[in-house]
């Protein structure tokens, strides 16, 4: 390499040539900080951040961290279940019923067809017919979509993994479940205990068990299987549970657990053995017929996992399906469509089956210590940037359209054109900057404030 020296006597490179590769129009938010230790620039704004997240992972390293955290827990599981000798596929993601769970879906419209098509709640049903047609063991890391609302731990697009293993039931899953998580915690962190916020939770098994009959009568004192639906109802608004008239006994169930229990399991706790009402995939109790063979894993007050001793009885599952039809003349939209052809694969046999669903989002939040799922997905569902509104007063409106008419400007003689005293100025600017309408940047020339 050819090197020149200035005057000061510091190597340069000499350039004969040079070919521009790329074209980077717009720097980088790279932080600084002044003598006094004030912070400038940094890309710390959560609306920002998911929105250019390609500017996230330049800036923020533990963001890159976290998704490559991700894909060693996916890599991870993926190795346990091919041991296993588990077999990867995949199922349709769009759907002319949709089916595996009690959600809202996602409708699209086929034009070759002109028939609708809804994306894919859940892939379970697709998974069983494949037990059916002989597989012993079969996993697929889908991507579902559930027409539903967005906050902490939901976004509308998520993974789940689901595997199903013939001649099992719930109560393997449950054991398998432990050492699988047991194992993933390990390899992501090197070892069982994680650090969540300022609780250590530890994935190594056995875990709790208890049922949610037990569970919800030990919080509130209700016996919900000995009630009736309208006692039940009842029981529920005494306590404060906000209930309306689409719901069935199994949708009230869910609700009390959800506000009076849910938070409590804190540690890996199975919530077992659920009421026929909240499951219609599921195989009935083989000592209680009232109940379903049936877990939720909980931690840290989050269902991290759903499982089943699978519903093999193609009469009984038609039953179940046409309760569910009754729930939606109701008027429950979650309630699950009767599909007919998963009924007739059961028919031809389906062997006794285990099956899970592990929502992979939360688990990772779980191991990588984030309490937002928007943070475990590159690029999260956000609302159109056009649509953001922030009400301003008449002295942050003033700065703004000054800002925006000149683009970028000096601090100190803005604050000088708008006559505001100095407790004014700092809420106004830092609103502004709260909600990344405008930035202040500082280079050799003093402080600016300039546009977003």
């Amino acid at each position: 390499m050819n090197y020149s020296k200035l005057r000061l006597g510091k190597k340069t490179i000499m350039v004969k040539d040079f070919k521009l590769l790329s074209k980077s129009l717009k720097p980088l938010p790279l932080p600084k900080t002044d003598t006094e230790g004030n912070v400038y620039d940094e890309f710390t704004s959560p609306e920002l951040r998911y929105r250019q997240r390609y500017v996230d992972l330049i800036v923020n390293k533990n963001v890159k961290d976290t998704f490559i955290k991700r894909s060693k827990i996916i890599s991870s599981i993926r190795t346990s279940l091919e041991n296993e000798e588990f077999i990867e596929v995949e199922t349709p993601i769009l759907q002319p019923i949709p089916g595996g769970a009690a959600a809202k879906p996602f409708i699209t419209h086929h034009n070759s067809l002109n028939i609708p098509l809804y994306m894919r709640i859940a892939n379970e049903l697709y998974l069983k017919r494949l037990i059916v047609g002989g597989f012993d063991g079969v996993f697929e890391f889908a991507k579902d979509f559930r027409n539903e609302g967005m906050d902490r731990t939901h976004n509308p697009e998520f993974t789940n993994l689901e595997f199903y293993v013939a001649y099992k039931d719930y109560n393997w899953m449950m054991s398998f479940t432990e050492k699988l998580l047991e194992n993933v915690a390990i390899d992501c962190n090197g070892k069982s205990i994680v650090k969540y916020g300022d609780k250590q939770i530890d994935f190594k098994g056995p875990y709790k068990k208890i049922g949610i009959i037990d569970a919800i009568k030990e919080e509130t004192g209700i016996d919900a299987l000995s009630l009736n639906e309208i006692e039940l109802r009842e029981a529920a608004q005494k306590i404060g549970v906000e209930i309306d008239d689409t719901m069935g006994k199994g949708k009230i169930i869910d609700e009390i657990f959800g506000e009076k229990c849910e938070s409590k399991f804190i540690q890996p706790t199975f919530i077992i053995d659920y009421p026929k009402e909240m499951s219609p995939l599921t195989k009935q109790h083989r000592d209680n017929p009232l109940l379903t063979e049936r877990f939720e894993l909980l931690i840290n007050g989050s269902e991290i996992a759903n499982a089943y001793s699978e519903l093999n009885d193609p009469i009984d599952q038609l039953e179940r399906f046409e309760d569910q039809l009754k729930l939606s003349e109701k008027g429950d939209e979650e309630a699950m469509f009767i599909d007919y052809d998963f009924v007739r694969s059961l028919e031809y046999g389906m062997p006794p089956t285990s099956g899970i669903g592990i929502g992979i989002d939360r688990l990772v939040m779980l191991l990588t210590n984030h309490k937002s799922i928007q943070e475990v997905i590159f690029f999260p569902q956000m609302k159109p940037e056009n649509e953001l509104k922030v009400d301003l007063n008449e002295d942050e409106k003033f700065i703004y359209d000054k800002v925006k008419e000149l683009k970028k400007t000096d601090l100190l003689s803005l604050k000088e054109t708008s006559g505001l005293s100095n407790k004014k100025w700092d809420k106004s600017i830092k609103l502004l900057t709260k909600n990344n309408l405008v930035k202040v940047s500082k280079d050799d020339q003093g402080l600016f404030v300039e546009i977003v």
